[in-house]
C-alpha cells in the first residue's frame, strides 16, 4: 500500500493555522492566498484520509489527532531548518540568511547602534528582525521560525546554548521633584510598593526588576500597567509614580526631554544578562557566537 508523504510546505500551512488559529491570518503568514492555504491543507486531509481542523465559520478547532500532527510537524519542520543550517554553515560565515527575534525593551536601544556597523562590515548578511516578549521569541525559536534570539536572561528558555553579551544594570527611575528624593544609591527597602510602575505580564523585565528589589511584597502591590519602556517613562514623567529602567534604554536617550531622575540600585542582581540564545546542537552555533561577538562589539 502506497504511503502519502505531506509535503513540508503542507506541514508549513498546519503549523500555521494552529498558531494563528485564522485562515486569512495563516495565510498572510506564509505568504500565500487564503485560497491556496486552504486547498494545501484540503488535500493533505484527504490524501492522509483524515480531519485535521474542524471548521466553521466562526471557529477553526483542531481535532485531536490534528493536535497530535501539528506537533510532530513542529519537530519535522525544525529538522528541515537544521538540514539547511548544515549546508549553510559550511560556508562563508554570517553570510545568507538569518532570522533573529529580539525582545522589545532591547531592540529600540541597542540595535540602532549596532546594525549600522553590522551591515557595513557584513554586506552578504541578510538579516531579518522581529521584536517580540522573551515567550514568544523563544517560541519562535523552539518551532523554527527564528534561527536566535537577543534576549534577556534569566528567562524560562527550555534547551538551548546562548553567548553572554553583557550586564545591563537597572536603575530605579523617579520625577525629578520627588518629595522623598532618595540619595545617590537606592536601598531596595526605600522602594515605595504602591508606586512602583512595571511592565505588563509577558515582558521579562518585569521579572528582573523584581528580583533585583527582593521583595516579595512587590508583585502584589506594583502596578503592572505598561506596555512599553516608553510608556512607563511618560507616565512617571507625569508624577504617576516610579519605575525600574535598563541602563541600555537611559544611554539611548528615553530620558530626553523629560525631568527624570535615574539612580542606581543596591543590590547584588541589580542587573539583567543581555545574550544570544540558539537551539542547543545547532550547525550554525560557531556563526552564532560570532554574531555575538560583534553584536558585543557595537
Amino acid at each position: 500500500m502506497a504511503i502519502y508523504l505531506p509535503t513540508l510546505k503542507q506541514l508549513q500551512y498546519l503549523v500555521a493555522l494552529h498558531e494563528h488559529g485564522h485562515f486569512g491570518r495563516a495565510a498572510d503568514a506564509c505568504f500565500v492566498s487564503q485560497s491556496t492555504l486552504s486547498a494545501g491543507l484540503r488535500e493533505l486531509e484527504s490524501l492522509l484520509d483524515v480531519v485535521l481542523v474542524e471548521r466553521t465559520r466562526r471557529v477553526v478547532r483542531f481535532t485531536p489527532l490534528g493536535n497530535q500532527v501539528v506537533a510532530k510537524a513542529h519537530r519535522l519542520l525544525r529538522e528541515a531548518e537544521e538540514l539547511s543550517e548544515l549546508v549553510q554553515s559550511h560556508g562563508a560565515p554570517l553570510t545568507g540568511e538569518l532570522r533573529m527575534s529580539v525582545i522589545p525593551t532591547i531592540a529600540p536601544f541597542l540595535l540602532p547602534r549596532i546594525l549600522p556597523r553590522l551591515r557595513a562590515e557584513r554586506p552578504q548578511l541578510r538579516l531579518f528582525l522581529r521584536e517580540e516578549p522573551s515567550a514568544a521569541a523563544i517560541e519562535s525559536l523552539h518551532h523554527g521560525r527564528a534561527d536566535c534570539v537577543l534576549m534577556a536572561l534569566p528567562f524560562a528558555t527550555g534547551d538551548v546554548d546562548f553567548h553572554h553579551l553583557f550586564n545591563d544594570p537597572l536603575l530605579v527611575a523617579f520625577p525629578h521633584d520627588d518629595p522623598r528624593d532618595p540619595p545617590q544609591m537606592i536601598a531596595p527597602a526605600t522602594i515605595d510598593e504602591t508606586r512602583l510602575l512595571l511592565l505588563e505580564d509577558g515582558h521579562c523585565l518585569k521579572e528582573h526588576a523584581l528580583a533585583a528589589c527582593n521583595r516579595p511584597e512587590l508583585r502584589a502591590s506594583a502596578t503592572m500597567i505598561g506596555t512599553s519602556l516608553h510608556t512607563l517613562v511618560q507616565m512617571v514623567d507625569n508624577g504617576l509614580g516610579l519605575t525600574m529602567l535598563p541602563e541600555m534604554a537611559i544611554n539611548a536617550g528615553i530620558l530626553a526631554g523629560t525631568r527624570i531622575v535615574a539612580r542606581p540600585l543596591i543590590s547584588d542582581h541589580a542587573f539583567r544578562e543581555i545574550a544570544l540564545v540558539w537551539r542547543k546542537n545547532s550547525p550554525r552555533a560557531d556563526e552564532f557566537h560570532l554574531l555575538a561577538e560583534e553584536l558585543r562589539a557595537g
